[in-house]
């Protein structure tokens, strides 16, 4: 817990009021905030994936897969209730709010975005967020039941879209910056 309040903070704390940093950290630097490329990116994942799934309901929900590369990978449409690889089917209202969770953090911690490759792997989370949290709102069979679009198929693999897609990416990057110490207000710390 006090990681995650090191990394979001709150105006209240030391790092927000602009005190020295602690031993092992550097000073936060100066300039522009990131978050107009994390809504950029935000709002691009989030295009590309709408867009992508009103093609695959308008051409290709109930017809024949699509060979894209012989049959290592092919544009199948299905709609998934549950989470990542279909688990979960009965738990479609928890992953909504899930989901709506992970945005309500993300746009708490663009507060104090100073980082670029953190604002574009918060911004692939984003519209990643947004993109299947659409499908569960918007779509069959109701409100927070939705069935997210899911169309790229990989041989022997889960079927998923580009949200899931962007998810994942957001999530590495995520990952690897940590394991370098780069935190989102743009100060590099050493454990």
């Amino acid at each position: 817990m006090a990681e995650a309040e090191r990394i979001i903070g709150t105006p209240d704390t030391p790092e927000a009021a602009g005190t020295e940093p602690e031993q092992g950290e550097t000073a936060r630097p100066r300039g522009k905030r990131r978050i107009a490329v994390l809504f950029a990116v935000a709002a691009f994942a989030y295009a590309l994936d709408l867009v992508s799934k009103m093609i695959v309901v308008a051409k290709l929900e109930n017809h024949a897969p699509i060979q894209i590369i012989g049959d290592w990978l092919q544009f199948e449409a299905i709609r998934n209730a549950g989470a990542a690889f279909g688990f979960g089917a009965a738990f479609t209202v928890i992953f909504t709010v899930i989901a709506a969770a992970v945005i309500v953090v993300i746009a708490r911690l663009a507060r104090k975005l100073y980082s670029l490759p953190w604002a574009v792997a918060l911004g692939l989370l984003l519209g990643g967020a947004l993109g299947n949290l659409t499908d569960r709102i918007f779509r069959s069979p109701g409100v927070f039941e939705g069935r997210v679009v899911d169309f790229i198929s990989p041989k022997g693999f889960a079927v998923f879209n580009l949200a899931d897609s962007a998810i994942v990416c957001g999530g590495i990057l995520i990952v690897l910056l940590s394991f370098r110490g780069l935190d989102p207000d743009g100060t590099v710390h050493k454990d």
